[in-house]
């Protein structure tokens, strides 16, 4: 039987995680043609290049030097903390990789904690130490230091560590003598990290990620855990519920490259995909029908957002998307609900309004990005934070908030953040660069990443993840200006928003169609206004002399999917198409907007 390794890689968003998998695969002579034309080989989702995050892992394998290594890519951020969860469950050691100027984030130890808790045995990888003002020793310091505070065993943090660069293809155990290849990775891999041990016994898999083909139906891909799995075996899969139900294998396959190889048979600490099972979600175990050995299912992480999403019911509602009704929404949240664990869907009294919970805004956004992509249309009310009951007292989620900002800015972003009920915790300097760590309210981070943008002219890069429930901390302000709301339907016109413009700023250029009701500014006090911006100049034939200026309209603010959720206020929801994100108030009809407000009061 061939060797195998199995192992998952670590990394903070934008350390290098990708490109080093990709050139592990080159070094094992593959894919030449895909490096020629220097594409990443594994953040193939659409979303994924575009925001240069792993947002679903995937799987791959390399052989080297008659091993073979199977590689599991996981997502770095903790909104996704449900792939994480299961990911590691498949691996027996991890590549911790870390940047060799920013040392070990936030999110790296989110996933490191994980892994460590179950006992999966570390190597480090101090990557980009051909970057200028690197600092590797004070880099390897700080990961012995986060190991030793998240509870590492003797042998965990008696850890092996190689320096490099991925971009340019080198790995050392010296950083400042570089190699020329990956090779002392790939030796070290070999070496460091354990065999699966063969379990022999009664077959046994958990499945841990779907897959669909349009040949086949659902593909089942797990690490089979122990016994031997056999092509046409007649199995049985034990549910959530404690039920078993008896399946036949159609067909196993194993990773090979980016690819998959159809086998005959797949030995325990293998990680296949097996077709013809039919009905199975994640965490279900794949084992004997009569003498079953069912494995501990996958704790996630609970939910500490809920949004409601609901039909578009705009005046324009179907003009851009293919998927409008209350059904196709139903069917496609439900879709989601297979394969993504750390989301939950509960349906509302009204048959098209749907309450979505989730790891945090990120999360969700992605959800609906992907789904607008999808051509979906719907919308979306204000993101809500999920409360606890603890002793008969209210709690709420608590995020580790980490700013990472010029010297300059530090003081703005203190006050910003200690305005959302954060606490500063740790301020210490990184060379020119101010490191902040916060414990902020997650209903705090609602709306922060705009105006901290705003404060610090783009500079900050911020970071966070879930730490643990607290007592309530009091009422936050929100955002202090109030909307500019369509009186009309139509376009508007260059000259009524110009004349508008001292009482605020636009979210639509002259020309735009819009809807009564729609939010089309930031009105600069704290009310709401219903302005007229179809509104035409009214010409006489007389010529004026002088008077007649042009217009000078500033340009119109544009809001991104997760700018706009964070920017609503309660009484407003995001309208999402495959072409346009608007915003508007839940009633568009003024007088009706009224009667709530004065019936709500």
């Amino acid at each position: 039987m061939q060797e195998i390794r199995n192992i998952a890689i670590i990394a903070h968003v934008d350390h290098g995680k990708t490109t080093l998998v990709d050139k592990i695969i080159y070094a094992t002579q593959e894919f030449r043609e895909n490096q020629e034309k220097g594409e990443l080989i594994l953040d193939n989702h659409d979303l994924e290049r575009e925001r240069g995050i792993t947002i679903l892992s995937k799987n791959v394998s390399a052989e080297y030097k008659g091993v073979k290594i199977n590689i599991i890519d996981t997502p770095g951020h903790s909104d996704f903390g449900g792939e994480v969860e299961r990911v590691l469950k498949m691996a027996d050691g991890v590549i911790l990789l870390v940047d060799a100027f920013e040392g070990p984030m936030p999110q790296t130890r989110f996933v490191l904690g994980k892994a460590l808790g179950l006992g999966l045995k570390p190597i480090v990888v101090v990557n980009k130490v051909d970057k200028e003002n690197c600092r590797p020793e004070e880099v390897h310091e700080q990961v012995f230091d986060l190991m030793f505070s998240l509870d590492a065993t003797e042998e965990q943090l008696d850890f092996e560590t190689l320096y490099g660069s991925s971009k340019q293809g080198w790995m050392s155990e010296d950083w400042k003598q570089p190699t020329d290849s990956i090779t002392p990775l790939l030796d070290k891999i070999v070496e460091v990290i354990p065999a699966p041990e063969f379990k022999d016994g009664v077959p046994a898999m958990r499945v841990t990620s779907l897959d669909y083909s349009s040949f086949t139906g659902r593909i089942a891909i797990g690490r089979v855990v122990q016994g031997t799995l056999k092509e046409g075996e007649s199995l049985g899969i034990s549910k959530r519920d404690g039920s078993m139900k008896r399946v036949k294998i159609k067909e196993l396959h194993v990773f090979e490259g980016l690819g998959r190889k159809k086998v005959s048979e797949v030995k325990a600490g293998d990680i296949c995909a097996v077709t013809g099972l039919e009905d199975f979600e994640i965490g279900d175990t794949l084992t004997d029908f009569d003498n079953p050995e069912i494995l501990p299912r996958i704790a996630i992480d609970e939910p500490t957002m809920s949004m409601l999403f609901t039909i578009n019911d705009s005046p324009f509602f179907g003009k851009e998307g293919k998927f409008v009704t209350s059904r196709h929404l139903r069917d496609r949240l439900m879709k989601e609900l297979e394969k993504n664990l750390a989301l939950k869907v509960e349906e509302t009294d009204s048959e098209d309004k749907f309450l979505v919970f989730g790891r945090g805004v990120l999360h969700l956004s992605v959800l609906i990005e992907t789904m607008r992509r999808e051509g979906y249309e719907l919308q979306v009310g204000q993101p809500q934070v999920l409360y606890k009951e603890i002793d008969g007292q209210k709690n709420e989620p608590i995020e580790h908030l980490v700013i990472d900002l010029p010297d300059e800015f530090s003081g703005k972003a203190i006050e910003l953040v200690t305005q959302r009920k954060g606490e500063l915790k740790v301020m210490e300097p990184k060379g020119n660069i101010q490191h902040l760590e916060f414990e902020i309210p997650s209903r705090g981070l609602i709306g922060l990443r705009n105006n901290m943008l705003t404060a610090t002219a783009g500079e900050a890069v911020m970071t966070h993840r879930l730490q643990e429930y607290q007592p309530y901390k009091g009422d936050i302000p929100g955002r202090n200006s109030g909307s500019l709301i369509s009186m009309e339907h139509g376009p508007g016109t260059p000259y009524s928003i110009d004349k508008l413009q001292d009482r605020g700023f636009f979210f639509v250029d002259p020309g735009v169609d819009v809807y009564t009701g729609q939010v089309i500014g930031e009105h600069s006090r704290g009310n709401d206004l219903v302005v007229n911006i179809q509104k035409g100049k009214k010409l006489t034939n007389m010529r004026a002399s002088g008077s007649d200026n042009n217009a000078k309209i500033a340009p119109a603010k544009k809001f991104s999917l997760e700018e706009a959720l964070e920017y609503i206020q309660k009484d407003e929801y995001v309208e999402v198409t495959p072409k346009s994100i608007r915003m508007r108030k839940i009633f568009l009809d003024e007088n009706e907007r009224k009667r709530m407000t004065s019936s709500i009061n």
